[in-house]
Parts: structure tokens; sequence; C-alpha cells
């Protein structure tokens, strides 16, 4: 991957992410997790997020992430975080709350998470 680049938005978006399974720590269950697509959140929730639709086991599950979190990117890397690079922050996020088993309907992730997340991903 070109980092000054980054993941480009080839595809379908449903595609942006493989499915994926993640088992919890604590239970043992298993969670078959499927991206569905992401949009603006403001208009929706009335919420400065980019939510992200993941299918968790055929149940929808919305990941929102702090618009802020995009913001200080852009500053920082002078380049937009693209839509399928969100939807691997919101799938990192997702894996890591399910392997704790936080089984809930709705996340919102901070711009700290996001920030946090991106590093891991080696985004710039």
């Amino acid at each position: 991957m070109n980092a000054s680049i980054g993941l480009l938005n080839i595809g379908a978006m449903s595609e942006f992410v493989g499915e994926f399974s993640v088992t919890s720590r604590l239970t043992d269950q298993t969670y078959q997790c499927r991206f569905s697509h992401l949009w603006n959140g403001i208009a929706t929730r009335h919420s400065d997020t980019v939510d992200t639709k993941f299918l968790v086991n055929d149940v929808g599950v919305i990941v929102g992430l702090a618009h802020t979190g995009f913001v200080t990117f852009k500053t920082q890397s002078n380049r937009d975080l693209s839509d399928r690079e969100a939807s691997y922050v919101a799938a990192v996020y997702l894996r890591e709350q399910l392997e704790q088993e936080d089984e809930r309907p709705l996340y919102d992730v901070s711009s700290s998470d996001v920030a946090r997340i991106i590093g891991l991903l080696g985004l710039t």
C-alpha cells in the first residue's frame, strides 16, 4: 500500500471489508461479521459521525466513527480518509468490542479511538 494514496474505493462498497469471524475471549462465542455499507450519520442520527453497518450473526450493527477523527487525520496527513479505510477502522473497532463480548446494536467510536486504529493500520 502506498501510504500517500491510501486504500482506494475500488469495487462494491459491500466488498470493502471481507467477511470475518470474531471469538469472544470471555465466552468463546464466535460472531460472523459482514460489512454492508457506510453513510454520513449527521442526517440519519443527528450525530457527527460516519456510520458503518455490519451484519453480526445476520443482525444489523452500526459502528459510528467520530467525524472529528477524520478531520484530525486530514490535518495530519494532508489527505482524506477513504471510505474503504474508514470501513477498516470500523471493522477493527467492532472486532475489539466483540472479542470482549461487548455486543450492542450501536457503537460510537471516539475521535481518539479512530486515531488509535488508524495508527494500528499504518494509514498516513
